[in-house]
């Protein structure tokens, strides 16, 4: 079976869990030992290897981490690439945990961008930073709503809470 078959049928079935949680965000993610963890099996299935290749480059005075996520047959290599920026300006670390940190996140990132990994629940996709969507003023809250002003409430309040269509505003 080809290299591309043998890919595309790991990316169909390939789930890395979430075994790691950020209690400062509070949210789970997943990481590049988790999706090696669950790509194991599939690399004996399919006769296939892994490796995962790293070199620090500088652009525009830019320590960069270059992870390359390689996956093969012995015959044909497939690649993927993830940039990582190592900040040395981070504080709270010294260099070694810097480039390991840079190198942590390239490697996963390498790896999912192989195996098609999604992260839109993942914590760079759903973590809003306190910027939650606020629900749409309608229905059964319109009417409480309503119900709030006419008892003396403001439409600050309101919109504290609520996200408003122009529309509607008009009419409280």
């Amino acid at each position: 079976m080809e290299l591309n078959k043998k890919l595309s049928q790991i990316q169909a079935k390939l789930k890395a869990k979430k075994s790691k949680f950020n209690s400062f965000g509070k949210y789970s993610y997943r990481s590049a030992e988790d999706i090696l963890e669950a790509l194991k099996p599939y690399l004996i299935e399919h006769n296939v290897t892994v490796i995962i290749n790293e070199s620090i480059e500088e652009h525009a005075g830019l320590l960069i981490m270059n992870s390359v996520a390689t996956i093969s047959d012995g015959d044909i290599d497939i690649q993927a690439v993830a940039l990582v920026a190592v900040d040395m300006e981070q504080r709270g670390m010294n260099a070694p945990q810097k480039f390991g940190s840079a190198s942590s996140y390239g490697k996963k990132y390498a790896l999912g961008n192989l195996f098609l990994i999604d992260d839109t629940a993942d914590s760079d996709a759903t973590n809003k930073h306190g910027k939650e969507a606020k629900p749409k003023l309608e229905g059964a809250a319109l009417t409480k709503a309503k119900a709030f002003i006419k008892s003396g409430g403001s439409v600050d309040a309101i919109k504290a809470k609520y996200d408003i269509p122009a529309d509607i505003l008009k009419t409280l």
